[in-house]
């Protein structure tokens, strides 16, 4: 079936930035309005051998800002993200002009305090957050009396993107908490800091902050299987269901199991 024209927006590439061989940034202004809430993702799509191909990607960006960013990992053998890796400053892509997700700060349940936890690209939407929150800080007009803590997980230093735009964040604000681990330190001898796997680091760091199911709501983004951990440990924590938000980035293919003769 095709896709109304209507229903995407030109947009060109004004920035790129590569962090790793397969990891970078992408800024694009697009052609016309498009409004969302930190958080959600939009559609990219790239016209390919008379198909058009397309992926949502989580913002990076904030709504203040009138470009939008995206992070963005090459899947080898990935039908889009090759094709979007060839792209540099002036080429264009589409865009749906729909933003979606769900998976939005949580400002109506009266929690307070703010746990989230990703791996690699899964930052983004956390990012989101963090430059909405503080254009409000700066303006005298947070939400509500937060506090975000932020673990995030990546095999090497050099695949984390916005550890540096976090840490100083984190310098200036009273609200904010950053906490970047390296699960391979061994291939990153210079890496001084954490260490160890998100999932490893949760009852530390959870008890460190102070976070509590009666007061904290959990988000997890990125690979499903730090999210199925950490959902696990949550739950032996007792953390309501109701406070546990998660945003997969792509589903694993299921293990076939070898039946034996009987």
């Amino acid at each position: 079936m095709s896709i109304p024209a209507d229903k995407f927006l030109d947009a060109e590439i004004v920035e790129r930035k590569d962090f790793t061989e397969d990891l970078w940034m992408v800024r694009v202004a697009p052609a016309g309005e498009c409004s969302f809430v930190a958080g959600q993702y939009a559609t990219l799509a790239v016209d390919h051998n008379g198909k058009r191909i397309e992926r949502a990607y989580s913002i990076v960006s904030s709504p203040y800002e009138n470009e939008l960013e995206f992070f963005i990992e090459l899947v080898p053998g990935g039908q889009l993200t090759p094709l979007l890796y060839e792209l540099r400053h002036g080429h264009r892509v589409l865009m749906r002009k729909a933003m979606k997700g769900r998976f939005t700060l949580d400002l109506k349940t009266g929690r307070t305090r703010h746990l989230m936890l990703s791996t690699v690209t899964g930052i983004a939407p956390f990012v989101s957050f963090v430059r909405t929150l503080y254009k409000d800080w700066k303006n005298g007009g947070m939400p509500a009396p937060l506090q975000l803590y932020i673990l995030q997980g990546a095999s090497r230093s050099s695949e984390f993107g916005y550890d540096t735009e976090l840490e100083r964040f984190a310098a200036e604000v009273p609200w904010l908490k950053y906490v970047p681990t390296v699960s391979r330190p061994w291939e990153d001898p210079a890496w001084q800091k954490e260490t160890g796997r998100v999932e490893d680091l949760i009852r530390k760091y959870a008890d460190l902050w102070g976070c509590s199911p009666a007061d904290t709501s959990v988000y997890l983004c990125g690979h499903p299987e730090m999210i199925e951990s950490g959902l696990g440990i949550f739950k032996r924590r007792r953390f309501p269901k109701e406070s546990l938000q998660q945003e997969v980035y792509w589903i694993p293919p299921k293990q076939h199991t070898l039946k034996l003769p009987t």
